[in-house]
């Protein structure tokens, strides 16, 4: 996998994030100026758009995130 690949939420955690976790990281990649890309899914439980992040960005910001919590 590279490091600059755009993932969504889901790829990344390997699970659903839910809405509040995504207006979360949504929020932080427009006040870091983060390119995001949409992607249309379609499964037995959504349908409809998904934000795609860099990796590198995910993996940052669930970095910090986690430690603000310790």
């Amino acid at each position: 996998m590279k490091t600059n690949e755009m993932m969504s939420l889901y790829d990344y955690l390997g699970h659903a994030a839910g809405n509040q976790l995504g207006k979360e990281v949504a929020a932080a990649a427009q006040s870091l100026n983060v390119p995001v890309k949409m992607r249309q899914v379609s499964n037995s439980v959504y349908t409809g758009l998904v934000c795609l992040y860099p990796k590198d960005f995910l993996s940052t910001y669930f970095k910090y995130k986690v430690q603000d919590l310790v």
